[in-house]
């Protein structure tokens, strides 16, 4: 393949995938840390072959009538909810993503939260900094244990189980689960068990969502989820943040509807700094970085320029979410 093909980056990712795509495409990086302008995408796609987007990118149909000759949007990351997959589709442009490679790294972070808010860890550590520390208190930052609590993952996929497995081996935790599918291997291994979304609600200690975001989950906690809640339960999502209604969590927050809350994603990103959840103290928004480790983020990476140099040849991508439109080597 001649370097005759061009590609944009809409930011600057791991050099070991910029590298592997320089070697075979006149490459653009957008090289600013807030995301390009509409204006600048526009103009820039107009005569590429291929494009590495991230979830802050909106590409969708009116961007991709701007390319003459775009093959394949390769998305950093496992969501492509910024892309309208239909349009490409019918354009006959393959899109990428980033599946398996954040799992673990995910877990992880879900896991962090739920242990940093069960034990108060950010707003004691922040009342120790400001001097309020005096002594051992006897009352003072009481939170939840984890010992044998009962966990709820909503959507029950490759990170909700990576999630239930930890708190299940960790902590002994049951597990109940609440998911389209029936997740054989977490029944079987985990002892998980499928409930339906009430029960999940009203039995859980600790729910951690790791549901994608579609019509049919966005906005799925609102206040009458959270009243259903213990009031000593708590919250963690890692999924995407319109899956909650904020302002419902936080008047159930404020309330005490429930113990706390984890975030790791909100709706919008960024979440404005005035936002009611932030002047909480039992909850915990951290800067969606769930993916934020070196291996994962150069996996991820490496990935999405496979998935890129494959589009713009005319391969079949290694990662793609609508196959039917993956062109044919010529």
């Amino acid at each position: 393949m001649s370097k005759s093909a061009k590609v944009l980056i809409t930011r600057k990712i791991p050099i070991n995938a910029i590298q592997q795509i320089q070697e075979v495409a006149e490459t653009e990086i957008w090289p600013e840390q807030l995301p390009p302008p509409r204006e600048y995408l526009e103009e820039k796609i107009r005569d590429c072959a291929g494009i590495v987007s991230l979830l802050t990118d909106s590409i969708d149909e009116k961007l991709m009538a701007c390319a003459k000759d775009l093959r394949v949007i390769s998305n950093f990351a496992v969501g492509v909810n910024n892309i309208d997959i239909q349009a490409a589709t019918a354009r006959g442009i393959a899109v990428g993503n980033t599946p398996g490679v954040l799992t673990q790294a995910t877990a992880d972070i879900a896991v962090s939260l739920l242990l940093a808010v069960a034990r108060r860890l950010h707003e004691s550590a922040l009342d120790a900094a400001s001097g309020n520390w005096k002594t051992w208190e006897p009352l003072g930052w009481l939170g939840q244990e984890l010992e044998g609590k009962t966990v709820g993952i909503v959507g029950m996929g490759r990170i909700g189980f990576a999630t239930a497995k930890r708190l299940h081996f960790g902590w002994d935790m049951p597990i109940i689960y609440h998911s389209r599918s029936t997740n054989a291997e977490a029944e079987q291994k985990l002892q998980a068990r499928k409930v339906d979304m009430d029960t999940l609600l009203q039995t859980s200690d600790f729910i951690s969502i790791h549901t994608d975001l579609n019509p049919q989950t966005r906005g799925m906690f609102t206040i009458k989820e959270f009243e259903k809640m213990k009031p000593s339960a708590i919250l963690i999502n890692t999924s995407r943040g319109p899956v909650l209604n904020q302002t419902d969590l936080a008047k159930a927050l404020r309330l005490g509807l429930l113990f706390a809350a984890g975030l790791d994603v909100t709706d919008p990103e960024p979440l404005p700094p005035s936002h009611e959840l932030y002047s909480l103290k039992n909850c915990l928004i951290v800067p969606h970085i769930a993916s934020a480790t070196f291996a994962t983020r150069n996996e991820m990476a490496r990935i999405c320029a496979e998935n890129l140099i494959a589009g713009i040849s005319n391969k079949p991508l290694r990662f793609t979410v609508n196959p039917e439109c993956i062109r044919k080597q010529n």
